[in-house]
């Protein structure tokens, strides 16, 4: 159980860090699949229009505390 919540913590800071990438640059390297939560789910949301990079790096900072939180549960 434990390392299946690394692994989502681990996939939510790759997409939030991959969004934040795509949204001031551009990033073909499997922009499909590391910006589904920036081509999917923001644009659907329209309290986010304007704050794309903000809300990209707020899933990189919760998927760190998400590795945190596992990595502690573990330990224990």
């Amino acid at each position: 159980m434990g390392k299946a919540v690394q692994f989502i913590g681990f996939v939510m800071v790759l997409q939030g860090v991959s969004g934040t990438i795509d949204r001031l640059f551009v990033q073909p390297f499997m922009g499909g699949l590391l910006n589904l939560f920036n081509r999917v789910v923001i644009p659907r949301l329209d309290f986010l229009t304007g704050y794309e990079v903000y809300a990209n790096l707020s899933l990189a900072v919760l998927g760190a505390a998400v590795l945190v939180a596992a990595d502690r549960i573990g330990a224990s």
